[in-house]
């Protein structure tokens, strides 16, 4: 009979499904799989999207994804855990209760607050709910831009701007700059010691479905493995950008990384 491997490290992702595949736990599930680690994703929301856009969304009651939770973390060593897109108050404060009684996890939360096409992934109150009393129990966030915008509530800020209204709230921030037109893409990461790290990338053509939650699965994987911080996000930013650059576009709108590669199961 097959042992338990103690050598593949368990993330659990709390998340959205995507219909489309190529945002959500479907993101989740094939950036840990690149990394070597086993997803074990469990639903906090339905949405109604395809790669041009987000129609409707349904949040899960707080009693299934307790549930979800449980099951995996009464079975399996979890060495991580990965946060998307929890889209209403109820549900922040459900993964607080689940968080608080699993202390010691590392937690990366992606405040998945709008989808890629520009549509809302979550209730007006949810960014200060995240901010106020999810972000200060995770080791790291990783908005976008926009995100960070919304979190800080300053709609024109700068990422520096942001980071300095955000910081007081949580250990670790990464915001990532891929909503701009610069030529190149920068990425900073502000450390709870007063650190700052550039990570700097070509930019890309087209947009991209699902480029969030593949950078902080991707991450919540390298954390998962023992990597250091800082090494753990050049690490994850890497990976992105060869998914990216890889890119396919099997619907109407949006690119969907390709994280996995073609050979994966030959």
């Amino acid at each position: 009979m097959p042992q338990p491997n103690p050598f593949k490290p368990v993330v659990l992702c709390l998340s959205g499904h995507d219909p489309s595949g190529g945002a959500g736990l479907q993101a989740d599930i094939e950036a840990l799989l690149a990394q070597g680690c086993h997803a074990a994703p469990a639903v906090t929301a339905l949405t109604v999207q395809n790669t041009v856009d987000v129609t409707d969304f349904r949040v899960l009651d707080r009693e299934w994804v307790l549930a979800q939770a449980h099951a995996v973390l009464s079975d399996m060593p979890v060495s991580a855990v990965k946060l998307g897109m929890l889209g209403s108050v109820g549900m922040v404060d459900t993964i607080i209760e689940i968080m608080q009684a699993n202390p010691g996890l590392p937690l990366v939360c992606d405040p998945v607050l709008r989808a890629g096409g520009g549509g809302s992934l979550g209730k007006e109150d949810v960014g200060f709910a995240m901010r106020e009393r999810l972000l200060p129990l995770a080791l790291i966030a990783t908005p976008n831009l926009p995100e960070a915008r919304i979190l800080a509530e300053l709609p024109t800020g700068s990422a520096d701007e942001c980071a300095a209204k955000l910081l007081p709230y949580c250990q670790n921030l990464l915001i990532t700059g891929g909503h701009g037109d610069e030529a190149d893409i920068h990425n900073r990461l502000y450390c709870k010691d007063g650190s700052q790290h550039d990570f700097t990338c070509a930019r890309l053509p087209g947009s991209y479905h699902g480029s969030g939650c593949t950078l902080a699965s991707a991450l919540s994987g390298r954390l998962a493995l023992g990597e250091d911080l800082v090494s753990a996000v050049r690490s994850a930013l890497d990976y992105t950008w060869r998914t990216l650059r890889d890119a396919e576009k099997p619907g109407h709108g949006q690119y969907v990384p390709r994280r996995l590669p073609l050979d994966f199961c030959s």
